[in-house]
């Protein structure tokens, strides 16, 4: 067996903080994701611990956008589910509670999510890409909930292309 020496010989490592990792499985999450348009991912968080995840996609045995294409409705496709509205849902379907929890998503809530994030007890949003959505900061400020943009560099995601074209 190879002995590794004196702690100086062992070449430095840094780990990730804890936001940086959770950012980092959120992303992962989000390659689950049937979407077309925009892969999101979100995990919400607990005392360190991840309590739920969720992508954006079809409901529970609904065909997907990869399948049938997206159903687009107002430059938005109405045939999924936001990646935070899975992450609360699945917490509801097990019994798991989220109250004082914090969700890490890919992407800035909508204002929709928003409104769910808030009623589910959550108290911090950490997000990555931006998304137009002046509603759902104002109502997550209101709420007191801490929004946290997160910067991931070049691994960015960027916004669903038609957000910026309906306007």
């Amino acid at each position: 067996m190879q002995e590794i020496g004196s702690l100086e010989q062992v070449k430095p490592r840094v780990r990730p903080s804890w936001d940086e990792y959770f950012m980092s499985i959120a992303l992962d999450v989000s390659t689950r994701s049937t979407c077309l348009r925009a892969q999101v991912g979100a995990i919400i968080v607990k005392d360190r611990r991840i309590l739920t995840t969720g992508y954006n996609g079809a409901p529970k045995g609904l065909p997907h956008c990869l399948d049938e294409g997206c159903e687009m409705v107002n430059g938005h496709c109405v045939r999924t589910l936001h990646a935070e509205q899975n992450a609360i849902m699945q917490a509801a379907l097990y019994g798991v509670s989220l109250d004082g929890g914090a969700i890490f998503i890919t992407h800035q809530p909508c204002h929709t999510c928003a409104k769910m994030i808030i009623n589910a007890g959550l108290t911090r949003v950490v997000f990555a890409g931006k998304y137009p959505d002046e509603l759902a900061v104002k109502y997550l400020d209101l709420a007191g909930i801490r929004l946290d943009p997160f910067d991931l560099g070049d691994r960015t995601p960027a916004p669903p292309p038609s957000v910026f074209d309906s306007k």
